[in-house]
């Protein structure tokens, strides 16, 4: 096998990744999240490799097929670069699984294929995936079918298989199971580890010695602002802080959360406060958006931008520090009370 297609999947010497169930802790799935598990015991998922079909003709979703739309849709370089690699896999399955032997640069690469031609139903229509709650190993030196599937899932051939973990969790709707590449997967779980712990510490040290600035910090992230008052405890606030960062909130993409909580903890304190009292100003309905698309503030009305990124500049231009004044004044009232 070439060694372009070992680095491609990061093979160790065992050559095999696998299939493995995907499940989200945090979202209810008849308690079988609790155990790790997608799948009642027992129960497994088969599904064929996906087939297109336009004006009667079919076309499988392989990941070997360089007359792919996305493949042509790559920049020329890298179309060129795909095309290499998928005529050096499709060569080497078909000398595998046909006893074919043809040259990856032959100029009839296509019309010498007999078996992994694009067109073959009957061979594409037996490719399929069986999966449960145990891992599938697929060794893809050893076995050319594994090899295969890989390309297949790579390409999205199959839909109860997402090509990675991370890929699996930006579903709007969550595959039954992922494609875990082992370094790659590890890679993926230990930046968000590494993430989420860079924001836990920031917590620590804004409860420690910037609770003025964890306060301001809670208001911008949390969506329910309005919560806090400067009479909320400092534990409060950690405790909110901390569960918000690890997805326990609304939010549960725990890398998103993370992100979102260190980008705020890092803005300087002027551009902080603001963006908090522009938040609670529009839960105060202080300040509103109008027909016109525009953001007003209801008490000079004057009109502030269109986002609340806009009204924070608009705040911070010296020109308009009486209404940055009175609607500071006012937010910190509710603050105070």
């Amino acid at each position: 096998m070439s060694v372009t297609i070992i680095d491609k999947y990061q093979i160790g010497k065992s050559g095999k990744i696998s299939i493995k169930p995907y499940f989200d802790s945090s979202i209810s799935n008849m308690g079988l999240e609790n155990y790790q598990m997608s799948l009642m015991d027992g129960v497994y998922h088969e599904e064929q490799l996906a087939c297109l079909e336009l004006n009667g003709i079919k076309r499988y979703v392989t990941g070997l097929n360089e007359f792919a739309p996305e493949v042509k849709m790559l920049p020329a370089d890298e179309r060129a670069a795909k095309i290499r690699e998928i005529r050096e896999v499709v060569a080497s399955l078909e000398q595998d699984l046909a006893a074919n032997v043809v040259d990856p640069e032959s100029k009839t690469f296509w019309k010498e294929i007999t078996l992994l031609k694009p067109d073959n139903d009957e061979f594409w229509s037996r490719i399929s995936l069986r999966c449960g709650n145990d891992p599938v190993f697929l060794d893809p030196i050893k076995d050319p079918y594994d090899l295969i599937k890989l390309y297949a899932i790579e390409a999205g051939g199959f839909s109860i298989v997402s090509k990675s973990l991370e890929a699996a969790g930006s579903r709007a709707t969550p595959p039954k199971f992922f494609l875990d590449k082992l370094e790659t997967t590890a890679a993926n779980r230990t930046s968000i580890s590494k993430l989420r712990n860079q924001a836990l510490s920031q917590l620590q040290k804004l409860f420690d010695k910037q609770p003025n600035k964890l306060f301001l910090v809670s208001k911008v992230v949390d969506a329910n602002s309005t919560q806090y008052t400067k009479n909320t405890p400092n534990d409060i606030l950690y405790e909110n802080m901390d569960n918000y960062i690890n997805g326990f909130g609304v939010d549960k993409d725990k890398k998103k959360t993370a992100q979102i909580f260190l980008d705020a903890s890092r803005l300087d304190m002027e551009t902080l406060k603001l963006k908090a009292i522009v938040k609670d100003a529009t839960q105060y309905r202080m300040i509103t958006t109008k027909s016109d698309g525009m953001i007003y503030d209801l008490d000079t009305g004057s009109a502030l931008g269109r986002t609340p990124s806009d009204v924070v500049a608009f705040l911070k231009n010296p020109l308009n520090e009486e209404v940055m004044v009175k609607l500071m004044s006012n937010v910190e009232g509710m603050w105070n009370s």
